[in-house]
């Protein structure tokens, strides 16, 4: 899988970290005690196919967060932009 880095051009997989899903909205609690929330928030996800937004770190080159639209189903990248 290669990521288009807006700063670097076309890079490898290798180069970048997954961090979250860009579609899930945090609880608004703060998270200063357990809720049934945060619980949800961090431990539940569903693994929709189709096309998902992601953020994305480019560890191994400029250090930039990306959003990415990626297909989960083939991997294919289908937008990659800044957050």
């Amino acid at each position: 899988m290669r990521i288009e880095c807006p700063y670097c051009g076309p890079r490898g997989a290798e180069e970048f970290v997954y961090t979250q899903d860009a579609e899930r909205a945090r609880p608004t609690d703060g998270g200063a005690s357990p809720t049934e929330d945060w619980a949800a928030y961090v431990y539940l996800r569903d693994n929709l196919p189709g096309a998902r937004r992601e953020y994305w770190y480019h560890q191994g080159g400029c250090r930039a967060w990306l959003k990415v639209t990626r297909d989960v189903s083939t991997h294919e990248i289908l937008k990659v932009e800044l957050p």
